[in-house]
């Protein structure tokens, strides 16, 4: 061949090149307008939309940033939270232009993350910020509190060498290392045995910074019990308040080492965020440590303003309210917590919350625990997923009639003859939505398998983490309220890179998980709303009502089948689990733990298997004790005719051949309970984003659910 023909062989090479970048273009331009409204165009403007470019893609402002500006002069960058796009401004149109041409399906590296942008035009830039939430009342955060000095000595001070010492009540939990001075916490009862002190006092080198807080103003006695706790990369604690009880009411947190984001809730589902920079000092005070669960997100970046410490943005209360954010890789970080030993009944201002005043105390220790290991992780999904809805299969899918809109809209966009699995298809509902498609379920729980058969669609049981179809067999898939059933992060990631194994180059999947947040954008789900009354005033006939509150029963015989033969009992609040158990949620009401059990009330039907008259299944040992499969399905989210309540995740109300029981016949009706583990606010991105070859298209939140669709490159 000679060089004529190779110049033109390798410009017939790049223009198929600029024609693909073109292609993807418009794609990712139509998804941007269809889902954040973002109008898009061709005629050159000073600003872009970059998409790809965003938080929600792990993609740092920093390097961001730097790629932007080797094409000119930045006038602005505004990076929402949590979404997987970044507006920019340039001081003039020519950079822009310059952006577009060059940036344009190239590829940005950002840390360990790999994302290819595409730019866009826009006329102005529309976002705006939300208004910024309030500080819980009683809280406040002192930075720079101890100077560097300092924070090596009180770090020195603490002898992390041995595996156990009796006299710091020293342990290794499952996401965290931990030591207790003066007095030992119990997390089998969240309390403290105030009898028994432990022998080593609070160390020596604390006693400077305590005494500044004595003459600050910040606390009014000398605490007698220090609990620290240290943190590596991707490690946190879960949402908590303080037993009433076992502490006095001021709590203080001394953070060092590191900075990290810790999150505050109240009960109403109200979200704070606050940046605790290291050598910081948070004061917990009256609500703020009385009401609001405070907790750490388990993840090794952090979403954080992009401004120096001493900055006014750096502590402020609200971090969903700033445009101005980039990522914070987590580093090692030492908390020390600061309480005094109560001695008296609690006589706080929030009996809701008081274990002293007649709210609920922390649940027993035969609730099962969170899982550490693969092998534990399989034994509790066999026990507390895969048997329950075997057990409960027909009177579930009774409940599941209608397909939610998303969904459906999801699958009619797919092209005639598009390959479809759904991956945890309980009943099949969604099977059936587009005759178009060629379709395909699996689920672990054969009888629903067997309902499918019956209603003459194409699924066969499997197990999520191992689905035999072939790589790349499929156009899309979708997996509706089932990976919140996996209870570890690995298998919960392991379960993301089947689906994204299965999708052939350009699929696309839909993902669906509970919600932490049933309230989003001031908006409540279904699932909290008009709990007690349906339509005509009289109660709704929900096989989960929030009148019938679960009580777990002590452990039979030494088994732990605390999900099956157990019947209901009103209570009035959730059951706190001690530290590293987990805690039996109260249907609709807000969520105040990630990892929790779930009770199904068994009405108006029957235990798969059993007949109608007996409904009562005895503790019996396990038949296959090493059986260590995982589950792929879950309860799917309905909407439902008028008069049927939709849940978010399987709290929905009763079908139309469901009958209303009385109270007193209630009380016989066996309770199931099913383990979740509910996602929080962009944790769902952030799983996704650790799966290579594919990207977060799109996510949003949908009646309770933080919902993503996936591309596969």
């Amino acid at each position: 061949m000679d060089a004529d023909g190779v110049n033109s062989v390798c410009a017939v090479r790049k223009s198929k090149e600029e024609k693909k970048v073109i292609r993807k273009q418009l794609k990712v331009s139509h998804t941007l307008l269809k889902h954040e409204g973002i109008d898009t165009g061709t005629k050159p403007t000073k600003s872009l939309v970059v998409a790809n470019g965003g938080l929600g893609n792990n993609v740092s402002r920093e390097a961001l940033l730097a790629a932007l500006k080797e094409m000119g002069e930045v006038e602005s960058l505004l990076m929402p939270p949590h979404k997987p796009y970044a507006f920019v401004t340039y001081r003039c149109e020519d950079s822009a232009q310059k952006a577009h041409t060059h940036l344009n399906g190239q590829k940005l590296q950002s840390g360990e993350n790999g994302v290819t942008l595409y730019l866009s035009y826009v006329d102005s830039v529309t976002y705006k910020e939300k208004a910024s939430a309030p500080l819980p009342e009683g809280l406040l955060l002192v930075e720079d509190f101890v100077s560097p000095e300092e924070e090596v000595l009180l770090l020195a001070a603490v002898d992390w060498s041995t595996t156990h010492d009796e006299a710091t009540a020293q342990k290794t939990l499952k996401h965290r290392r931990v030591k207790h001075y003066g007095f030992e916490f119990r997390y089998d009862n969240n309390n403290v045995d105030k009898d028994k002190p432990l022998p080593a006092g609070l160390p020596k080198e604390c006693l400077p910074v305590l005494e500044r807080c004595l003459v600050k103003g910040h606390i009014s006695f000398m605490p007698d019990q220090l609990t620290v706790n240290q943190y590596e990369s991707g490690q946190g604690i879960p949402p908590h308040v303080d037993t009433h009880s076992a502490f006095e009411d001021t709590i203080l947190s001394l953070s060092l080492g590191a900075k990290t984001v810790m999150e505050f809730r109240h009960p109403d589902s109200r979200i704070v965020a606050m940046v605790l920079p290291a050598r910081s000092l948070l004061v917990m005070k009256g609500e703020s440590r009385y009401l609001w669960t405070h907790g750490i997100t388990p993840r090794k970046f952090d979403m954080v303003p992009a401004c120096e410490p001493h900055s006014a943005a750096h502590v402020t209360p609200d971090l969903d309210t700033h445009s101005s954010l980039t990522l914070s890789k987590r580093g090692t970080r030492t908390s020390f917590t600061f309480r005094k030993i109560r001695h008296e009944p609690c006589r706080c201002a929030f009996p809701s919350a008081c274990d002293s005043q007649g709210a609920r105390s922390p649940s027993p220790p035969s609730l099962p625990s969170i899982p550490s290991c693969h092998a534990a992780a399989a034994r509790l999904e066999e026990e507390y997923v895969h048997r329950v809805y075997d057990a409960i299969a027909s009177h579930f899918s009774r409940t599941r009639h209608s397909p939610w809109p998303c969904v459906c809209q999801f699958l009619t966009s797919l092209p005639p003859g598009s390959v479809v699995a759904d991956i945890g298809c309980g009943n099949g509902k969604y099977l059936g939505v587009n005759p178009q498609l060629v379709t395909v379920g699996c689920d672990r729980s054969s009888s629903l398998i067997q309902i499918c058969a019956e209603r003459g669609f194409h699924a066969f049981v499997s197990d999520a983490l191992s689905i035999p179809l072939r790589t790349a067999s499929c156009d899309a898939c979708i997996s509706i309220a089932v990976i919140h059933h996996f209870s570890t992060q690995d298998r919960r990631l392991e379960a993301v890179k089947e689906l994204v194994r299965l999708l052939k180059p350009g699929g696309r999947a839909l993902i669906y998980v509970w919600a932490f947040e049933q309230e989003h954008n001031k908006q409540k789900s279904k699932y909290l709303k008009d709990q007690n009354k349906a339509p005509g005033g009289a109660h709704s006939p929900t096989n989960n009502s929030s009148v019938e509150r679960q009580k777990p029963q002590k452990e039979q015989s030494g088994h732990t089948h605390s999900h099956l033969g157990h019947h209901s009992n009103p209570t009035d609040n959730m059951q706190n689990a001690g530290e590293g158990k987990l805690s039996v949620h109260t249907n609709r009401t807000a969520f105040n733990a990630q990892d929790l059990l779930v009770p199904w009330h068994l009405k108006g039907g029957k235990i798969q298997g059993q007949e109608e008259s007996s409904c009562r299944l005895s503790s019996t040992t396990d038949p296959n004790p090493g059986f260590n499969s995982s589950m792929s399905f879950g309860p799917k989210p309905d909407t439902h005719s008028p008069g049927n309540k939709p849940s978010p995740s399987g709290e929905t109300s009763q079908g139309s051949g469901c009958t209303l029981k009385s109270e007193s016949v209630n009380s016989s009706i066996p309770v199931f309970h099913r383990y979740y583990h509910v996602f929080q606010q962009g944790e769902l991105e952030q799983l996704c984003g650790q799966v290579a070859g594919v990207k977060v298209q799109t996510s949003y939140h949908d009646q309770g659910n933080w919902c993503v669709v996936l591309e596969k490159d």
